[in-house]
């Protein structure tokens, strides 16, 4: 991981809709090597991608329709925080008949700036951007009713480093987290798994930036940070690996 210098705001909680983003005082970000690649012209492509190739709709469509019924089994969902936001892909959903402010953050600030600039205005006043960290949220304890974060835990290999996010969410939230991730148990996980032991057996080195996450093992890490497991939502049962779980504080 590396270290990145950012403002942290001193208010204890949430705060009203605007896009300037959050500061005050300094601090340091914490990121993965992951995201080191995110400065703004990859920050641009992401947001292309999303837009332009049909099978990358099809997916966001089918993911915004996971997230969409884990919002509505909420109620509710209250001041949100979209962490990672990217380049805004789920605001209009978040924000939509919703009268609560999004906090939008991400630890890439090119990510961010990519996302205020292509936010139809209709969405923008409800957008709060904060630059910071998974690993150290700039906010107070409790200052959100929702957690939503999505492709995040799938480019967490290390169990340590997933507990840390995980109970950081725990912390900032006094409602629910919805998180994302591969997990095992399908065709497109077995796969993976099979490709990964003919590497070893051949001695080929590849260098993964994500990662499939046993079941058990990710719904333990639940329970150690004190999050509990509401219901969960799979992108396509028994064939992807992607898993929408809904979680309690």
């Amino acid at each position: 991981m590396t270290r990145e210098n950012h403002k942290r705001p001193e208010a204890n909680q949430a705060p009203e809709g605007g896009t300037e983003p959050l500061a005050s005082t300094t601090e340091t970000i914490i990121r993965d090597e992951f995201a080191q690649k995110y400065d703004y012209e990859h920050a641009q492509r992401y947001y292309r991608k999303h837009h332009r190739n049909p099978l990358r709709k099809l997916s966001d469509w089918r993911e915004k329709g996971m997230a969409r019924r884990a919002l509505e089994a909420i109620g509710d969902p209250g001041t949100i925080l979209d962490l990672p936001c990217g380049t805004g892909r789920f605001w209009p959903l978040l924000t939509t008949g919703r009268k609560h402010p999004v906090i939008a953050a991400d630890s890439s600030s090119d990510m961010l700036r990519v996302a205020m600039a292509n936010c139809p205005a209709e969405f923008k006043a409800r957008i709060n951007p904060l630059h910071t960290s998974a690993y150290q949220i700039a906010l107070a304890d409790n200052s959100v009713d929702t957690v939503f974060s999505i492709r995040l835990l799938h480019h967490i290999g290390e169990h340590s480093k997933r507990l840390q996010i995980l109970r950081e969410f725990q912390r900032v939230a006094r409602g629910h987290v919805l998180v994302s991730l591969w997990v095992d148990g399908n065709f497109k996980a077995w796969r993976r798994q099979q490709r990964e032991r003919r590497d070893l057996a051949t001695g080929r080195r590849r260098t993964p930036n994500r990662f499939l996450v046993r079941r058990q093992e990710i719904e333990d890490e639940f329970r150690a940070s004190g999050l509990a497991i509401v219901r969960y939502y799979d992108f396509l049962p028994l064939y992807s690996m992607w898993r929408l779980y809904l979680l309690k504080v």
